[in-house]
């Protein structure tokens, strides 16, 4: 019999698939594996998973989902397993047809993704994302409550893409307690949850607003931007610090009792 836990979030899913008017599955026969790297690639402007390895991933259990609106794939998110006894999956890449941002088609593949993985009996799913990247801030933070848990520091190294440009790509990684009653209101209701500590801040890091349109316009300031948030940031999660974010100000710190480290340079956005 399945666990009614699971149960829920497979209605979840399906709700936030109807509400994206999507349809959220697997992808497994090679045309469609072949659709979902030409889409990663009109997103990143190069290349980004092979047919080949998809088809591997998707042999062996791992996570390759589409999201499909009138038979168009318009979103895909692809994972790994991590170690066995971690009870892990890392979600390593996910994008949405540009033009579709904002439509609950990432939400719906994120939702999705936790309903398959609950039915395995995977408890937790860990992804990165880049810290100056305001909109993935409020997503990962906010919308689907997840927990950053660690800085980073030019983790792929150079990737000269559309979307990184040639910046050092250092990333945060949130991990997803997918059992946590914060993450199942989340993805229960699709407004936004909170996976900190509420209350006054001990500090606040802000980023940038737009930071794609920044690397574009100045790109030494976005490198700026770049040293002050790993300055500052990295050694909050490293301390322990929860981490939450509001858009109006940037990452909103809660460091553990009598420890506090670096404190951020506090600026004006550029």
């Amino acid at each position: 019999m399945s666990d009614p836990f699971t149960v829920q979030a497979t209605e979840d899913a399906e709700a936030a698939a109807r509400a994206a008017d999507v349809t959220v599955r697997e992808v497994s026969d090679l045309p469609g594996l072949a659709a979902v790297g030409d889409l990663f690639t009109t997103i990143w402007g190069k290349p980004s998973v092979s047919t080949e390895l998809l088809r591997a991933f998707s042999k062996t259990q791992s996570y390759v989902g589409g999201a499909f609106r009138d038979g168009v794939l318009v979103g895909a998110c692809v994972a790994f397993h991590a170690a066995p006894a971690q009870r892990s999956l890392h979600s390593h890449i996910a994008g949405v047809t540009p033009g579709t941002g904002g439509r609950g088609v990432g939400f719906a593949l994120k939702v999705h993704q936790r309903a398959w993985a609950l039915a395995l009996g995977v408890d937790e799913i860990a992804w990165t994302y880049d810290p100056l990247v305001a909109r993935n801030a409020h997503f990962n933070i906010n919308k689907l409550a997840g927990r950053p848990a660690e800085y980073l520091p030019n983790f792929y190294g150079p990737m000269s893409d559309a979307i990184n440009g040639d910046e050092d790509t250092d990333r945060v990684l949130v991990r997803w307690d997918l059992r946590s009653p914060a993450v199942a209101a989340a993805c229960r209701s699709g407004r936004p949850g909170r996976s900190g500590r509420s209350g006054a801040p001990d500090a606040v890091v802000p980023v940038p607003l737009d930071i794609e349109r920044l690397r574009a316009a100045d790109p030494a300031a976005a490198h700026e931007w770049r040293l002050r948030v790993r300055e500052s940031l990295g050694p909050y999660l490293a301390g322990g610090s929860a981490v939450g974010y509001d858009r109006a100000h940037g990452y909103l710190i809660h460091t553990p009792a009598r420890t506090v480290p670096h404190t951020p340079t506090e600026g004006d956005r550029p």
